[in-house]
């Protein structure tokens, strides 16, 4: 105390005001801090279905939307994302519901009966439709490894889900009859499937530029197996900003192989994504 009495009151108002300053400033960086980002994602999809179609036909059906289809063959969608911060600790999600429709024509080179295969005459035209319901549910935590005037970074662990639920009916011009005129092929069926899968994942995300810019450049990539022999999802583009939060335009790309014997075959979804992410 009395080494306190030597010191001149303005002094005492000094060591007070930065006294004051640094605890705001821990206090600061000890709240967390919050993102929420609705968007719209219009991706090409496309993969190979590794069931047959017809039971026992040759060649398994395909499904491919492009984004100028979605109007037509999108029933129901759900986009958001979310992260909260603390310090040097970030977790965050990622939720993506589809449903939709898509529609093909072809044709098939013919059916099992037992151990043989019966080929079908040329003129015999497939008409297919296959709807999918997928949900994906990403969820990270991560540690910030870098934060500068040019952006930050984090190194993340995690999870992703995804659940599709696949159903594909057919309309054959004419039914397939075998020996003794027996019907081994309906003119029309149907055939469905399920999957669930879980995949551990590991990946870097972060922000390019200055936090007092109005420009930022968003990017994200994260790589997993488990369920899927591999699994990858890839995310890069600007930001704006403005006062109520972030205006987003990205590319995004998510990837899924199963292998030889799953149900995806090298199923793809790739896309504009266009966004904004609300700070709070």
């Amino acid at each position: 105390m009395r080494f306190l009495e030597m010191i001149p009151k303005q002094l005492h108002l000094t060591f007070l005001c930065l006294f004051a300053t640094s605890v705001s400033a821990q206090q600061e960086s000890d709240s967390w801090e919050y993102r929420l980002s609705p968007y719209l994602w219009l991706p090409t999809i496309n993969g190979t279905l590794n069931y047959e179609l017809p039971p026992g036909g040759g060649g398994s059906p395909g499904f491919s939307v492009g984004p100028t289809d979605w109007l037509d063959l999108l029933n129901f969608g759900l986009l958001l994302s979310g992260s909260a911060q603390k310090g040097k600790f970030v977790v965050f999600s990622d939720l993506v519901y589809l449903s939709m429709t898509s529609k093909n024509a072809g044709s098939i080179d013919g059916v099992r009966i037992g151990p043989d295969f019966v080929p079908i005459e040329a003129g015999v035209v497939l008409n297919t439709r296959t709807d999918l319901d997928a949900l994906n549910v990403t969820l990270g935590l991560g540690r910030e490894i870098s934060r500068s005037e040019s952006g930050r970074a984090s190194v993340f662990a995690g999870i992703r889900y995804l659940g599709i639920d696949l159903s594909s009916q057919w309309d054959l011009t004419a039914s397939i009859t075998g020996p003794n005129d027996t019907i081994v092929l309906p003119s029309q069926g149907s055939i469905g499937q399920d999957v669930d899968l879980l995949d551990g994942i590991v990946g870097l995300r972060g922000e390019f530029g200055k936090e007092a810019g109005r420009w930022s450049f968003p990017y994200y990539f994260d790589v997993g197996t488990g369920d899927s022999d591999l699994t990858w999802n890839a995310m890069a583009g600007a930001a704006r900003r403005f006062g109520w939060g972030d205006l987003l335009l990205v590319f995004r790309h998510l990837e899924y192989d199963q292998g030889d014997d799953g149900l995806l075959q090298d199923f793809r979804f790739s896309g504009p994504v266009v966004g904004a992410r609300f700070r709070f």
